[in-house]
Parts: structure tokens; sequence; C-alpha cells
């Protein structure tokens, strides 16, 4: 299907592959993985034309139809979510016009019969394709996509330009998935989606009958998923078959490996080393001494893999705190609407939190999990009941206010030393850099960093404060995977207690020992990890 040949590519003087080379044939579902800035979108933008390699080339069959979903919407206005997803089949609309046109052509009764039947065949042609694409249900299409993805069917003719910027990246995901094309590039297809849209789109992927090639952070989602992995790392291009988990133990034994072929021709060079320093003087041992020194030269050294940049989260002593953490009491919610009426988002919540629980909050889009951790937090007053911290508890909040509230203009620097004023300059760099914020990128402004830059400053100065009560909604959104295994690791040997939302089911199965699930207005608590959750729910 696509054949990607000796390619290399050099941007901004950096090289990111030289030689590459791999193959995508029919059907297979592929996942795309390699640190940030190794030249995984510009692959995407290669396959598909908006770029070209500087050398090699990328062969794709004729015929064969590729969807791009990216992270770059574009503009969408003027058009229900409905008709922008069915408009972008642009292929399906020419087709339909087509075929219109042939039937009022063939109901000519002066039609001449050898015209007619280059109009049947050619109709026959472009039936078959419009069947392919999902012609003839392509509102139904739509319409199943759109839902799958989380917009209610009575959104489904709300204006595009009502939606926020998340649900219009579902809307564009949408675009993409009923083009049922040869082959779908997908660069971060769950950013943004809940849970069970994560679920939803897994199981859609799964039963596709084209090749996938994706990028992911929800490492649960790639396992599911693909069957092949193509690595972007250290100037190549390698390709492991088998999903994630797969690949992460193959990356281990070639780093062994690897570590051990270093070690071995370490030793053999400082033995050579020291006996042409120790004979180079000598008359007698000259031939000896030429004859090793030209055998260096010419070994091949072998190269350390280095790992990649990952942070290195030191966590801080904590004060233990007591036994009841959180007394949840009958707490209800309900947000003021334009009207002045009032729309609730849960009663009656009464649960309790322990010392040292590590608690998944669960739950549909919408259900209130966001809200529940902000009226813990103060953050916003319950309507009614109460959720009482114990006296000796202190919270950290991550949120997207947290992300919020940092100062635009602040240097990074700026903005975790305001956190940690206690903090010599010289500790806050050290910290920053074990958040991989080194040389001149401590300097940069708040207001230009990525999404997951952010992240990891809010976190840089959570983590290194002594809360004993982590509040964590959503702390994994645009981490990378290696950077929410190290995340991850932290909060195993974080001796505090942990209340926390994500959509990664992998980060979920590892932190969690107990669950709560917000739906319907109510809290059900499930004594257990999230395995155990699902089980029970199934």
């Amino acid at each position: 299907m696509i054949t990607v040949s000796n390619i290399s590519k050099t941007v901004s003087g950096r090289t990111l592959y030289s030689g590459a080379s791999f193959q995508i044939n029919d059907g297979e579902k592929v996942g795309l993985v390699g640190p940030n800035g190794a030249g995984k979108t510009t692959l995407f933008r290669m396959i598909v034309g908006e770029e070209r390699p500087d050398e090699g080339n990328i062969a794709i069959v004729n015929g064969i139809r590729v969807a791009y979903f990216s992270q770059s919407v574009g503009e969408m206005k003027g058009r229900s979510a409905i008709n922008e997803v069915i408009g972008g089949n642009v292929r399906a609309a020419e087709l339909s016009a087509r075929l219109t046109e042939y039937e009022t052509a063939l109901c000519n009764p002066d039609l001449d019969p050898d015209e007619m039947m280059v109009i049947l065949e050619k109709m026959g042609d472009d039936q078959t394709e419009y069947e392919k694409i999902g012609g003839y249900s392509i509102e139904t299409n739509a319409r199943e996509v759109l839902t799958g993805l989380g917009i209610a069917p009575e959104e489904h003719n709300k204006p595009v330009e009502d939606f926020s910027g998340g649900w219009k990246m579902r809307i564009a995901l949408a675009k993409v998935l009923i083009l049922l094309p040869d082959l779908i590039l997908m660069d971060e297809p769950t950013n943004y989606l809940d849970m069970e849209t994560i679920i939803w789109l897994e199981a859609w992927l799964k039963n596709f009958k084209g090749a996938v090639l994706m990028t992911t952070h929800d490492r649960e989602f790639m396992n599911g998923i693909v069957k092949k992995i193509i690595e972007v790392a250290r100037g190549t291009i390698t390709t492991f078959g088998g999903n994630y988990d797969f690949y992460e133990r193959e990356l281990e034994i070639i780093r062994r490996n690897n570590s051990a072929q270093f070690d071995r021709q370490q030793a053999m060079l400082k033995k050579e080393e020291d006996f042409i320093a120790r004979f180079k003087a000598r008359a007698s041992h000259a031939a000896q001494v030429q004859s090793r020194v030209k055998k260096l030269d010419k070994i091949d050294r072998v190269e350390l893999i280095n790992d990649e940049d990952l942070m290195n989260i030191a966590l801080p002593e904590i004060p233990r705190g007591g036994n009841d953490v959180i007394a949840i009491k009958d707490l209800a919610k309900s947000w003021p609407l334009s009207d002045g009426s009032l729309k609730p988002v849960f009663s009656g919540l009464t649960a309790m939190v322990n010392r040292q629980n590590r608690i998944a909050v669960v739950g549909v889009n919408g259900a209130g999990k966001s809200t529940l951790l902000k009226v813990i937090c103060k953050d916003t007053e319950p309507t009614a009941g109460e959720a009482i911290v114990g006296p000796s508890i202190d919270i950290g909040y991550f949120g997207q206010i947290t992300i919020e509230n940092m100062t635009p203009n602040n240097t990074v620097l700026e903005e975790v030393h305001g956190h940690l004023p206690s903090w010599s300059e010289s500790s806050v760099r050290n910290l920053l850099a074990a958040f991989l914020f080194r040389g001149d990128e401590i300097e940069k402004r708040i207001k230009f960093l990525s999404g997951g830059e952010k992240a990891r400053v809010v976190l840089a100065a959570l983590l290194s404060k002594p809360y004993n009560c982590l509040i964590l909604d959503e702390p994994t959104n645009h981490l990378d995977i290696l950077s929410r295994e190290v995340l991850l690791d932290a909060l195993l040997r974080y001796e505090g207690t942990i209340l926390l939302v994500s959509h990664d089911r992998h980060f979920l199965h590892t932190v969690a020992n107990r669950v709560f699930e917000v739906d319907h207005g109510k809290i059900s608590v499930f004594e257990g990890n999230y395995k155990s959750y699902l089980e029970s729910k199934k």
C-alpha cells in the first residue's frame, strides 16, 4: 500500500532521520512512536504530500485513498455539525452529482444506444466507488459517528461555530472517519476525548477494514488496536512487529544487548590502548604498536543508546495527616443558567476518603467529576451539603483552572519560583531541569508554551510541595507516554491520598485502589482497583 524507501529529512539544520525505510500494508493497524520533536508529524505530512523528503521516496499504490486527522482542525462555520461532516466527503458529493447526471441522461428517449452503453459503464464504475466510500448511507454513517464521538443527536443540527474547540476536534475526527479511506493517518486522536468516547473509537478502529497509522499518548488505546510499531528515534526509523507493550519489551532487550556490546568493546579498547601506551616508545614493539593503532582506526565504534530525556520527579517528605481525609455529606451542586434557573449537576453525594486512598473518580462526560473536585478544593461553593477536609490535610490541586491561572508573561523560572518562594533560584533551576526545562527554556514565557509544557510547569511546583492529599483532574493531558510513566511512578511512590480524574485507562489501572463513580447525580463507591470496577460493570 505505502512503501517508504531510504528517506532522509532535515529540519532547521537537524537531521530527523536518514536512510529510513518501512512499509504499511493493506488493513494494517500501526502505531507511530518516538519522543517529541523526533519527526512523527513531519512523516505524516510527507505521506500526504504536504512536505517532501530530502532524499529517498514515498510510494503510494495508485488509487489508494488516504485521510489525515491532525490537531489543526481549520475553520468551521456556516453549517450544522451533521452537514459539516457530510460535506467533508468531497468525493462522495462529486460522485452523487455525477450519478444524478447519468440518471438524467438515461431518461432521454433519443439517447444513442452506443452512448447509453458508455454512460451505463461509467455509471457502474461510479456506483461501485460510491458504495465503497459509504455514499448511499453517508448521512446515517455521519450521525452514527457523531453520536459515537459524544455529540448527541439533538446537537447534530447545531451550528458548528457554536461548539467549543474540543468539540470541534470531534467533528473534525468524524469527517475523517466517514470517508472510509484505505488508510487513516491519526495524530493524537484521543486528545479531548472522554473515556466512553475513547472506548467507542477503539472499537470503531478495530472493526475498520482499512489501514491505520497513528500516534497517541494513550498506551492502552494503542495496545488495543495496533499490531505493528514504527519507532522514530535516534535519527532513524525502526519497525517492531507487535503492540506497544511488545515494543517496550523488545526495546529493553535491545538496550541491554547494546550496553553489553558497548562494555565489551570499551574493555577491548582499553586493553589495546594500554598496550600502545606501554610499548609505543620501544623500537622492538614498533610493528605491533602500529598494527594495533591501525586496528583501532578501523573498528566501528559501538554507540551507547541513550534513554530519551525523562522527567525526574523527586517527592518531598509529607506530613502524615489524619485517617479521615475528606468527608462528603449530602453534597449537591447546581450551576446557574442565563435565564436564572439552575442546572443540577449532582445531589446527595455521600462518601468518605481515607488516608492513602488512591481514588479514581469516573463517570460519563458531564456527570460532574471535575465539579466534584472543584467543590472539595473550595474552588466553587456547593449548593447544599458539605465536603469536610480533615484539619491536618493540606490539598494540592491540578486542573485546567491551575493551568489557566498561570501568569502569561511570566517566564517558566518566574512562575515556578513564585510558587516556591523559599527556594533558592539555583534549586528552582535544578527542579526545572528535572522537568525537562533546561538552558534557555526556563526563560520561555508561559504564553508561548505548549499544553504539555504548561502541564509540566504546574506539576513541577505541585509535586515539590509537601501536600498530603493530591487532587488531580486530567494530569496526563498533553503528556507523552514516557512522561506519563514517570508521573505514574511518582504517584505510586507518593505516600499521601490521591483523588484522580483521567481518561488514561492504563494510568487508572495502575494507580487506583478505590473507585468513585459519579452517575445520574449520585456517587457509587467501589472497593477495589479500576479493573475490578470494570469487571463489576460488566
